[in-house]
């Protein structure tokens, strides 16, 4: 883009950047801190099953048990190196993350306008800020363009100021927004140095709330881990009555201690929230909190501004309507004489250097047109920015010789309400404004005006005006907008379309885009005027809001959350930042969208496609239901473990330790990797973008869910134990019935992991969901499974004795009855229609 520079303002040389950062540092409020791999592995070590594992550990050394103590010091660096693997990569993940969240600046080096990174800007530097920009540094402007900053961030003041190098305050702040123009500052402070910084360091400590899920699973495995030091103590005292050896009885404790507790919980939701998010990133989906990926899932309502977002932002200049000749003109038609004033100051109403596409538009539509082009002779010395209900802005420019041109341009309505028609005449020009609309136009007012001496009104819209006719754009609906639509509208979501353009217009380019609409459209001025109850009601059954000012936007998302929606808000100017920041999820534009925008935003979509939105859904409710089934298949498969070690105890069956801490932590290998990693890369359900969004304070496990894990558990543990007995009836040591136990346990865990893959398909159309670490993990716990039973050594170690083909027939026979039940009533479900 042609900015317009000086060419003075050549800014600093590499080695002057590299000489200012290392005397300031770096643009940032504090210093980040990377955590070490020596902190991961210490916070690791605090789990609590690893405690229990040391003490198990510790226990087996001071009897002068070495195999089992070395054992346990193995599965110590085996757990370790597994949640060290999730840790990393979940770290990993969010770097990645962070780096795409680091918004860039343009400054001036070397004599060429470039991007950085913003905590990459140093002292000295030339900054250039331009419309819907935020500041990143303190510094004195040098050269500016119609620069006016919102600086409510420091100074609580909300009305926008005007400033250039001349002015007694031309000094530009960080934390600061550009409401309009362009300026070029040399950078005075960066980071803790800046006003903001010095303000802001309190902030600093603040932590992000935990999400809803967060807390619900935090709760439950508290729950999880309160019960478990129940049971540890009783089976302590238990044992310790009937045998009187404290060693096995506090082994026995820990034993079902570390049977009891879901550590795999946490670290499965903290790997599927960061990995969901990298994921996500990989798409062109830019999410800045990971927990975010859990609240996609639930959306309910999404409301989208139309410019840019619905349609391309291209604006083409389709027709000119000249007042004068009461006539529309052609695009081929626009080099005719009788439109060069209409053309003229359509573009003096326009920025010098135009940001706004209508405006690019406009000022090539001069340059193709006009005979003699006299940008340079004039100076814009006096402006009205965007403002009013409807809005309508006015610039007023004069050369050496003094003469002077004024011109405004917006919203149709505002320019004839300042016009000197009469009624009559207003009616004629609104029939055509709407037949416009009506084919889905975005038409803009044009008039100019005369006005001696420098004593300027206080409002643009005293001066008297001549109506001089309308400019007439077509911004058309993306391509594929419509199926983007459909899939929302299958997914059960709701669509608003919140929008500054008028209903005519809007309406049309709905109808366009796919988007359902059975009620009328409303006007900010009657959202700003409803009552609360009034509020509510508009806001749940209109889809079209049309022009709408920022706090109109804003009531409107903040009626929709208060009636328990869920809402995404998509946006990408500075005037939908407010909105953007109240609703659960604001989602910007990356191209076209302002840096307000996105920093206003949870969410950025770097390519502005909005089908990326439809994908960030699926992977929110893929993510949510596959952290479910993670959960429900640790909850089934620790029942049999935790019933299998207490109960033969507690009944006094003949073989009261059937599982040592061995045969526990083996399988608590097993069941990590398989809720954490398999789980997590589960594919979505076929069903999942059919049903409707869950609500967001739903627990992660409702009581039904919760049942139906426990029926599993205590189905398969029903298995294990006649197992247990069968293998006594028929005469068996303590050995063989281990070893029978154990391999059922084992077949019955990869049997689980393979129907819990889905509470509602069969086991057969899951496969078609191809899981090649799934069916990688099942197969090397295979492996592992025939290595105990097999290799002599290991089944010494393990205390049990191989199995014949037939036993192990009879075992792998129960595991599969005592888990494929299920199939059954899944069957029913998909009979019965129910979800």
């Amino acid at each position: 883009m042609n900015y317009n520079i000086p060419e003075d303002l050549k800014g600093l040389t590499e080695a002057e950047v590299t000489a200012s950062r290392k005397k300031y540092g770096y643009n940032r409020l504090e210093v980040v801190k990377k955590e070490t791999w020596i902190g991961m592995l210490i916070s690791i070590l605090k789990e609590p099953m690893l405690i229990l594992l040391i003490c198990v550990s510790l226990i087996y050394v001071v009897i002068g048990d070495y195999g089992e103590a070395v054992f346990m010091f193995v599965a110590i660096v085996g757990v370790t190196a597994i949640s060290f693997y999730q840790d990393n990569r979940s770290k990993k993940a969010l770097e990645e993350l962070e780096k795409l969240n680091e918004p860039l600046s343009k400054v001036i080096r070397n004599s060429k306008v470039v991007k950085i990174p913003t905590f990459e800007i140093v002292v000295g530097d030339l900054c250039i800020t331009e419309e819907g920009s935020l500041i990143n540094a303190d510094g004195k402007i040098v050269h500016s363009n119609d620069f006016s900053v919102n600086q409510s961030s420091l100074t609580g003041e909300s009305f926008s100021v005007f400033k250039d190098s001349k002015s007694e305050d031309n000094k530009v702040y960080s934390g600061t927004i550009t409401v309009s123009g362009l300026a070029v500052f040399v950078v005075e402070s960066i980071g803790k140095e800046t006003k903001v910084g010095k303000i802001g360091q309190s902030i600093l400590g603040i932590k992000e709330e935990a999400s809803p899920l967060q807390l619900q699973i935090r709760s439950f495995v508290k729950g999880m881990a309160i019960i478990g030091l129940v049971i540890f103590m009783a089976v302590c005292v238990f044992s310790y009555i009937k045998t009187e050896d404290f060693v096995t009885s506090l082994l026995s404790g820990l034993t079902l201690a570390m049977s009891v507790l879901p550590e795999e919980i946490p670290v499965a939701f903290t790997t599927f929230m960061a990995l969901g998010a990298w994921k996500l990133m990989r798409e062109g989906i830019i999410i800045k909190r990971s927990s975010i990926v859990e609240t996609l899932g639930s959306v309910t309502v999404i409301c989208t501004d139309k410019t840019g977002t619905i349609t391309e932002n291209s604006m083409q200049l389709k027709h000119l309507y000249d007042y004068q000749s009461d006539t529309i003109y052609e695009q081929e038609e626009f080099k005719i004489k009788e439109l060069d004033e209409l053309i003229d100051y359509a573009m003096w109403s326009c920025e010098p250097v135009p940001f706004d596409p209508m405006e690019i538009t406009l000022h090539k539509v001069y340059e193709q047109t006009q005979d003699s082009d006299k940008r340079k002779d004039y100076q814009l010395f006096h402006e009205y920015p965007l403002e009013g209900k409807p809005p309508m802005m006015t610039h007023l420019f004069e050369n050496e010789q003094k003469d002077r041109i004024i011109a405004a341009k917006g919203a149709p309505e505002a320019i004839l309400n300042v016009s000197d028609l009469s009624e009559e005449e207003k009616s004629k020009v609104r029939e055509v404004i709407k037949e416009f609309g009506e084919q889905g136009y975005r038409v803009l007012g044009v008039a100019k005006s005369h006005f001696e001496g420098n004593n300027f009104p206080v409002k643009q819209q005293d001066f008297t005006f001549k109506f001089l006719g309308l400019t007439v754009f077509y911004d058309p609906p993306k391509k594929g907008i419509k199926n983007v639509f459909q899939h929302i509208y299958d997914a059960g979501i709701k669509v608003k379309v919140i929008t500054g353009d008028n209903a005519d217009t809007t309406k049309a380019i709905a109808m366009q885009a796919g988007i359902i609409n059975e009620s009328p459209a409303i006007n900010g001025s009657e959202i700003a005027s409803s009552s609360e109850d009034d509020l509510m009601n508009l806001s749940e059954n209109t889809t079209l809001f049309t022009r709408m000012f920022p706090e109109a936007k804003l009531e409107v998302v903040n009626a929709l959350k208060a009636q328990g929606n869920v809402v995404a808000m998509l946006g990408d100017g500075v005037n939908d930042g407010p909105a953007l920041k109240a609703a659960h999820i604001g989602v910007a534009m990356g191209n076209k969208g302002t840096e307000i925008a996105k920093s206003a935003a949870a969410l950025v979509i770097t390519n502005d496609d909005l089908e990326k939105l439809v994908v960030g859904i699926a992977a929110g409710r893929r993510i949510y239901a596959n952290i479910k089934k993670a959960v429900q298949y640790i909850i089934s498969i620790h029942i049999p473990i935790i019933l299998t070690v207490s109960l033969p105890l507690f009944l006094g069956w003949i073989f009261p330790h059937i599982f040592t801490p061995v045969h526990v932590i083996f399988l608590e290998l097993v069941m990590g990797p398989t809720c954490s990693i398999v789980y997590e890369n589960e594919p979505i359900e076929k069903n999942a973008m059919k049903k409707p969004p869950r609500a967001l304070t739903e627990t992660f496990l409702n009581w039904r869910e919760l049942t139906v894990s426990i029926i599993q558990g205590l189905v398969i543990t029903g298995g294990i134990l006649w197992m247990y007995q069968y293998s006594v009836d028929l005469g068996n040591d303590e050995a063989k019935t281990r070893a029978l136990v154990f391999s059922t346990l084992i077949f019955a865990n990869i049997l689980l992991s393979l129907v819990n893959r889905s509470f509602y398909y069969s086991i057969f159309e899951s496969f078609k969901n191809r899981n090649f670490l799934l069916m990688g993990i099942s197969a090397l716990v295979l492996v592992l499974l025939f290595i105990i039973l097999y290799v002599n050594p290991v089944s010494r170690f393990f205390s049990i004795t191989p199995l014949t083909v037939k036993e192990l027939g009879i075992t792998l026979l129960v595991a599969a009855i005592s888990v494929l039940w299920f199939e059954g009533y899944k069957l029913v479900k998909r009979y019965t229609g129910k979800k």
